[in-house]
């Protein structure tokens, strides 16, 4: 039989060795969302260099000042619109790296509390008489502490989702404000 002091030193190890996997989980997981936007930033500068020689070129070809006026309003459009795909690509990225946090942060959280639970179930079996409360109090405190990080992880979610509807929205509005209006 371990003693107390050997318990919870194992489970201390175990947690900080826990803590470090958790720790190079989230940096691979930040390191791959900042290359996949990295990588968005790099096709978006080309294609956008790409395209604005062509739209010079064919302002340039332009008869007359109606004609310029025609061929920018005609360009502002798909300008919008690659603007707002952009937005709503950065925000997947974003979105999918939460995500990524958040699962391995609840796996983390549930081995955890199950170790947690199962070093505190040892301990009582072996407490000294009148520590009942104690133990009680342990368990209500832990208990407490996982119905916090729900609910922060449940704030967490309703915010990334909010982001990525206000950016859905923000591009529909740009989109339309661009799109030129018919005469009368």
């Amino acid at each position: 039989m371990f003693s107390f002091h050997e318990q919870f030193a194992a489970a201390t190890k175990a947690h900080i060795e826990a803590q470090l996997a958790l720790l190079n989980t989230l940096t691979t997981k930040t390191f791959e969302g900042v290359e996949k936007v990295i990588e968005l930033n790099i096709n978006a500068a080309k294609a956008s260099l790409e395209e604005s020689g062509g739209a010079a070129k064919q302002l340039l070809s332009a008869k007359d000042p109606q004609e310029f006026l025609n061929i920018s309003a005609a360009q502002a459009k798909p300008g919008a619109e690659k603007a707002a795909a952009y937005g709503r690509h950065l925000a997947s990225i974003a979105s999918g790296t939460q995500a990524e946090y958040t699962r391995a942060a609840e796996a983390q959280l549930a081995e955890t509390t199950r170790r947690i639970n199962a070093l505190i179930e040892e301990v009582s079996k072996n407490a000294p008489a009148g520590s009942e409360n104690a133990i009680a109090i342990l368990k209500s405190v832990i208990s407490n502490a996982n119905a916090g990080y729900e609910q922060l992880t449940k704030n967490a979610k309703q915010a990334v989702e909010t982001l990525e509807a206000n950016l859905n929205n923000a591009g529909a509005q740009l989109t339309k404000a661009a799109t030129p209006r018919s005469k009368k």
